[in-house]
């Protein structure tokens, strides 16, 4: 069972725990460090403030943001094909979103409807051209992508993609070069005005330098996590591939060609994929939820293939790619939906591993140096380092990342002695490089000053819990 349960995926439990300090006085980025936009942990800030289970709350919101997104997408379909095909393709959207892990609360779960949005509010302008509104239109669309944006840097691929077809429409109406080249400052600066806005927020409080940093420079300074990212991209490619195979067996492909809204939906439509595309690409990485930003898109042009799929006269190709693509999703979904559960834990065993850490903490701090950040936020104690995100320490790819020393880092946490310790003690999985500097650290430290006194177990992971001698 997800609603409710608070382990469904480490990233999520991270922005909750984020949010939750926040409430309580730390600041992004300084107090807790992390590299995502500030616009994330504020949409978790106000989760934590509804009334109710802050997991749940954030969970349904989740929920009503994935229909919403779905939504627009069957509208898009419309453009390329019938209403059931339309219909079909906002379905899949529902169901391979959570074969992405991005079920509930993954950033692309809250920034795709914005972006469709602002997908569709670009076609509606090129059917329109009409050059008196434009600018007005192109504003209200880079203020969506300057959203989104705060929610994803991510977005900035599609971004880029949507404001230069807005100055090809530019273009189109006759608008002459100086009043073409003004509207793309105009657009420019109201794409980037939220995060400048909360740039200016941090430069207030000489803390301009850690936003940055945390926001833009550290992501440069990842290492490549070699084989494991292959094989992770390998993996997410025979995801998508039901797309891939619906796109490519479009059984309106030549013929749309003769219908010119047709056409023009589907260049501007396949523009907004090929950047999306692009994005995830070169982001490296290509963790499950990094394909979430291009489910939308590829729905969408796969209505036709899906409209086909129940229609007796159409090309076998695209009757049975469509098929597989509804078939793929919805199992897919279900698969790591199940699996989430399973690798990552119940809402029991969170309650009673928060409580085994709860009563050995007293007024102490709790240091997870392999672990789950919900723990964090379900046990409340003093957190003993800012890097609370444990892969921040434990990882070779976040070394040089972070701002700091790894192993210096490490070294000053176990000097202050936390009351309790956790490690990992089931199989190293093959997801991430280990930091075998501070792994020996850890180990030294322990062996040293502290006793094992409990184990918890989430999902398939056995963590070792140590308190000092």
């Amino acid at each position: 069972m997800l609603l409710g349960n608070p382990l469904v995926h480490v990233d999520e439990e991270f922005y909750l725990f984020m949010a939750d300090r926040w409430a309580h006085g730390a600041v992004p980025f300084i107090d807790i460090w992390d590299r995502k936009p500030l616009g994330l942990f504020a949409l978790y800030r106000l989760f934590v403030s509804l009334p109710g289970d802050p997991v749940l709350a954030y969970q349904v919101c989740g929920i009503a943001s994935t229909a919403a997104a779905a939504l627009v997408v069957r509208r898009l379909a419309l453009e390329l094909a019938s209403p059931r095909g339309a219909w079909l393709a906002g379905l899949v959207y529902l169901c391979a979103m959570p074969a992405f892990n991005c079920a509930l609360g993954q950033s692309p779960v809250f920034y795709n409807p914005v972006v469709a949005l602002a997908a569709l509010l670009l076609l509606r302008a090129w059917q329109r051209a009409d050059g008196a509104d434009l600018l007005r239109q192109g504003a209200v669309i880079m203020l969506l992508i300057g959203l989104a944006l705060q929610i994803k840097y991510a977005a900035v691929f599609e971004g880029l993609a949507i404001g230069i077809m807005l100055l090809a429409l530019g273009r189109r109406v006759g608008w002459p070069l100086p009043r073409l080249a003004g509207a793309a400052l105009v657009w420019c600066a109201i794409a980037l005005a939220p995060t400048v806005l909360v740039l200016g927020s941090y430069a207030a409080i000489d803390q301009a330098h850690a936003f940055v940093f945390a926001n833009f420079t550290s992501v440069l300074e990842r290492l490549p996590d070699g084989a494991p990212s292959w094989r992770r991209l390998l993996k997410l490619s025979a995801g998508l591939s039901p797309f891939v195979l619906c796109i490519a067996f479009d059984p309106l492909r030549r013929a749309g060609w003769n219908d010119q809204r047709r056409a023009l939906a589907y260049r501007l439509l396949s523009l907004w994929a090929g950047a999306a595309v692009l994005g995830f690409l070169l982001f490296g990485t290509w963790y499950d939820h990094y394909a979430g930003p291009l489910v939308a898109p590829l729905a969408v042009l796969s209505a036709p293939a899906l409209a086909a799929a129940a229609r007796a006269g159409q090309p076998w190709q695209a009757r049975w790619s469509g098929r597989f693509l509804i078939l793929a999703s919805a199992i897919g979904g279900g698969v790591v939906m199940a699996g989430a559960v399973q690798n990552h834990g119940t809402a029991q065993q969170f309650q009673r591993a928060t409580a085994v850490i709860r009563s050995a903490v007293n007024r102490g701090c709790y240091f997870q140096f392999d672990g789950v950040p919900a723990l964090y936020r379900g046990v409340g104690a003093c957190v003993p380092t800012r890097f609370a995100f444990p892969n921040h320490l434990n990882t070779w790819t976040e070394g040089p990342a972070i701002g700091a020393d790894p192993a210096t880092e490490v070294r000053r946490i176990m000097a202050t002695r936390p009351d309790v310790v956790q490690v990992s003690e089931s199989a190293p999985e093959d997801l991430y490089l280990p930091n075998h500097t501070t792994r020996t650290i850890m180990a030294q430290a322990l062996a040293q000053g502290y006793i094992r006194f409990a184990e918890i177990t989430l999902g398939q992971e056995r963590y070792a819990l140590y308190r000092p001698r």
